[in-house]
This record gives structure tokens, C-alpha cells and sequence, in this order.
């Protein structure tokens, strides 16, 4: 009697761990940084998860473990660039943790590089079910095109303006060109005439 309950007791703790992660994969890779992404098999009571990153030299091992959280994507920081690492989740359930996932493989890239590499398992999807790529991809987007029509803006409001200075000054020039010539009357031509005249008249008295 004893050892039934005690193989009943056994096989529900068993039943209350959660199975292993599915789905898992790396994506957003930059030079020291990289998001990991899981699902959870339906029916598991899921509290949390547990990471374990190793870099492939072995040199440098880090867990990372949260719990009261639904989250299923992490973010790997402080890593180095141009090096192949490799995680394995795991899910935290009430009564204990669930077996690790199957070991997912990438590599960080270098600092010249400009766009994402995939990860080198690509036997699973990347981030199945939450559709977080499209998201960011189409906000960093709506920001580049916003920035472009803000700028765009400016450059032409600036054309305009200048277009009106110069077709101010254009148009006072012609007005000069345009504007008679004032001579003085013909009396003060007369008069000025005279004067240099008897200006230069010198009177010699003997």
C-alpha cells in the first residue's frame, strides 16, 4: 500500500514539471547583443525560464533565470562580437524545472557589419507566434521615413525662400535700370557756366 502512494506521489510531481521549450531561436543579432525566442507546448503551467548561454570556447558560462513572468524572449547583452555562442532554455513551472531545450548555435556580428545574420540552426523558425520582427523592422521604418519627410520639408521651404529673395533683388535691380536719368534745367547749366567764367577773369589795373 505504502509503495503505491509513493509511485503516485512520484509520477505527479513528474506530470507537474513543464516540457522542455520548443521553437527556440536567436535573432536580432548585433555586435553585443542577441534576442532568444521560445514557445511553450500548450497545457504546461509556466512561471518563468531559465537561460544558459556558453560561449563555444567554454571560456564563459552565464544563467539567467526570471520568474513570475509569461515572457518568451530574452535579451542577451555583453557579448562579444565575432563570436559563436550557444543557449538552451528551460521552463520554470511550479514544482520544478523542465528538461533543456536542444542547444541553438549563433554568431554575434562584427562592428562593420550593418544587417542582421541568421542564426546557424535553421531547422526552427524564428520567432514564431509573437511577431516582434515585423514590428520593430516597420517602426524603425516609419522613423527613417519621417526623418526623410522632415528634411524634405525644410529643403524645399528653404528653395522657396531663397527663390524669393533672388526674385526681389531682380526685380529693385530692373526698377534701377528702368528709372530716367534727372539732368538739372538748362538755366542751371547756364548759370554754372557763367560762373567758372568769371572765375577765371583776372582784372590788371595799370
Amino acid at each position: 500500500m505504502c509503495v503505491c502512494v509513493c509511485v503516485c506521489v512520484c509520477v505527479c510531481v513528474l506530470t507537474a514539471v513543464p516540457a522542455a521549450p520548443v521553437n527556440v531561436s536567436v535573432t536580432q543579432l548585433r555586435a553585443h547583443s542577441a534576442m532568444v525566442t521560445w514557445n511553450v507546448p500548450q497545457g504546461d503551467t509556466v512561471i518563468g525560464y531559465a537561460i544558459s548561454q556558453q560561449r563555444q570556447d567554454g571560456l564563459i558560462q552565464r544563467s539567467i533565470r526570471e520568474v513570475n513572468t509569461s515572457s518568451r524572449w530574452c535579451v542577451l547583452w555583453d557579448l562579444d562580437e565575432d563570436t559563436h555562442y550557444s543557449v538552451q532554455v528551460q521552463s520554470v513551472g511550479p514544482h520544478g524545472d523542465s528538461q533543456p531545450s536542444r542547444a541553438v548555435h549563433f554568431r554575434t556580428l562584427e562592428r562593420s557589419d550593418h544587417y542582421p545574420a541568421g542564426v546557424l540552426d535553421h531547422h526552427e523558425p524564428a520567432m514564431e507566434g509573437l511577431g516582434m520582427t515585423p514590428h520593430l523592422q516597420t517602426g524603425e521604418l516609419l522613423i527613417i521615413t519621417t526623418v526623410l519627410l522632415l528634411w524634405a520639408a525644410v529643403i524645399a521651404l528653404f528653395c522657396r525662400q531663397y527663390d524669393i529673395i533672388k526674385d526681389n533683388d531682380s526685380n529693385g535691380t530692373k526698377e534701377k535700370a528702368k528709372r530716367p536719368l534727372v539732368r538739372p534745367p538748362s538755366h542751371c547749366l547756364l548759370l554754372s557756366q557763367l560762373h567758372r567764367a568769371s572765375s577765371s577773369i583776372s582784372i590788371i589795373r595799370v
